[in-house]
């Protein structure tokens, strides 16, 4: 397959670090042997310290270390592996959050040390297969690090964890690799340079992520588009020489019965089009507008793994959005698939045009449900912040099917509302509705506008703008791409078919 010179990932994916690394790391569960460089040790805020750790709770608080939840504190020792104390806090407030934030904290404070154990005697209520998977997935995400671009980076990769603890198996080893795997792809997706990763390059990228993990894979190419009649792709497209693919994923297990739509924004590159955007940190982050899309092909990466028995069925609209003569302009009229026509208002509302004809697709497909997920609003990060990611929906079973993916993986949303009274800011005098509202609500009429499309589907929208990135290492999210929603698709196609979301 012929690359231009600049292109750094190639088909079969040998420069994708986070997911080679998570191939290489071994989780084991069971007692910790000689060969560990470091052993961490799980020290609750109340009740007895654990005697291989040597102080006493008054020596450890004189040194710092108060074991709040996520602590650590190193003692090294001569000739032998390192003592890590990882504060759990309160005996009765551990949970999966707690552990897994506890193993991330032992990630980072041994990051020179390949080989870690972990050792907590006393895991309150939680059951051992639940906290080896979330032990598990604090490690592995807490370790990741996007180097393939850094000619002399220091970073240790994480070859092998053991884990020790009461009743703990190996029976949940595998998910906790697949649910890493899915933020991993997605991480490495929205870190890597627009100059490396375009439209194109996507496609071919999910076509080999789905013979490896078992889903289908269906590349539309511009001639495609244009016989489908995608024109809010297309329109978005025409300032680009790179050329604009949808890619849809199908995952179908045998004997599935209900089926999940999945739709991703995937701007490869955002300059704003003619509505350029200021040339300021923000224009820097544009690589990862494509974080919506990289978080539906990282979800696709782990269904078969996690044994989900839904159909599910994933639409990625990919281009990049640029200023050039040939570029899209305010003023313009889109037809997209189906009909809508769209005046355009700005070109740096670009995610929700693209996104338009995915979202129609989606629903040709007979899809029992939409969960959509993009990179589309400032609004979402002015209104929540960058930890919490904004979630609306026309159905409520749907809205909280994603809620409670989210704290099942701990990727906090929370529900906004989807005000009807703003709608008629999208009216258009020249077309059927109009790609930008009002000064405010900005989150919100971006939702309603994709509403429009969506129709009587059950649907829930989750807006990441906010919460595509860390500027600092956060517990398991490393600075950079945090692959934010992943997990969360992940989960909520898992519980899909459970009784109460039937």
């Amino acid at each position: 397959m012929e690359r231009s010179p600049n292109k750094v990932i190639p088909a079969d994916l040998a420069t994708m670090p986070g997911l080679d690394a998570l191939d290489a790391a071994e989780i084991v569960v069971g007692e910790i042997g000689s060969d560990v460089e470091a052993i961490g040790v799980g020290v609750y805020s109340d009740g007895d310290v654990p005697s291989e750790l040597g102080f006493d709770r008054a020596a450890l608080e004189d040194a710092g270390f108060t074991a709040s939840e996520g602590s650590t504190l190193v003692l090294l020792r001569a000739g032998q592996a390192d003592l890590v104390a990882v504060g759990l806090g309160a005996r009765s407030d551990v949970d999966a959050r707690v552990l897994r934030d506890a193993a991330a904290g032992l990630a980072r404070a041994a990051s020179r040390r390949s080989r870690l154990g972990l050792r907590i005697d006393d895991l309150a209520e939680v059951d051992p297969a639940t906290a080896v998977r979330a032990l598990a997935e604090g490690a592995l995400l807490a370790r990741y690090r996007y180097t393939v671009l850094n000619s002399s980076s220091k970073h240790v990769g994480l070859n092998s964890l053991t884990i020790d603890i009461p009743g703990g198996t190996d029976a949940s080893v595998a998910e906790a690799l697949a649910t890493a795997r899915a933020a991993v792809v997605a991480r490495d997706l929205a870190n890597t340079p627009p100059g490396h990763l375009t439209a194109v390059n996507m496609g071919e990228i999910a076509v080999d992520l789905g013979a490896r993990f078992g889903f289908e894979v269906e590349l539309f190419d511009k001639a495609a588009l244009i016989e489908l009649g995608c024109g809010g792709l297309l329109g978005v497209n025409q300032g680009s020489t790179e050329e604009p693919r949808m890619i849809k994923l199908t995952y179908a297990p045998s004997g599935a019965t209900r089926h999940l739509g999945l739709v991703g924004k995937g701007i490869m590159y955002d300059s704003g089009g003619i509505s350029l955007k200021p040339s300021d940190p923000m224009h820097l982050l544009m690589k990862m507008d494509m974080g919506g899309a990289a978080a539906v092909l990282g979800a696709f990466a782990a269904l078969r793994d996690l044994g989900v028995t839904a159909k599910v069925t994933g639409w990625l609209a990919c281009t990049d959005n640029m200023p050039s003569g040939t570029a899209y302009k305010l003023g313009d009229v889109l037809t997209t698939r189906g009909g809508t026509t769209i005046e355009v208002k700005n070109t740096d509302a670009e995610g929700r045009l693209v996104m338009s004809d995915a979202i129609v697709l989606a629903n040709e497909d007979g899809v029992d449900a939409i969960i959509d997920i993009a990179t589309l609003t400032g609004a979402a990060l002015v209104s929540l912040g960058a930890s919490t990611a904004p979630v609306f929906g026309n159905d409520q079973r749907t809205v909280d099917l994603v809620r409670v993916a989210s704290d099942a993986v701990d990727e906090q949303v929370w529900q906004l509302p989807l005000e009807k009274k703003y709608r008629k800011q999208l009216d258009s005098d020249i077309a059927d509705i109009a790609n930008l509202g009002g000064p405010f609500a900005g989150a919100t009429t971006a939702a309603l506008f994709l509403e429009h499309f969506v129709g009587k589907t059950p649907w829930a929208h989750i807006d990441i703008a906010g919460t595509m990135q860390t500027e600092k290492d956060d517990s398991w999210r490393t600075a950079g791409a945090t692959g934010f929603g992943a997990r969360i698709l992940l989960e909520s196609a898992r519980t899909f078919t459970s009784a109460e979301h039937a």
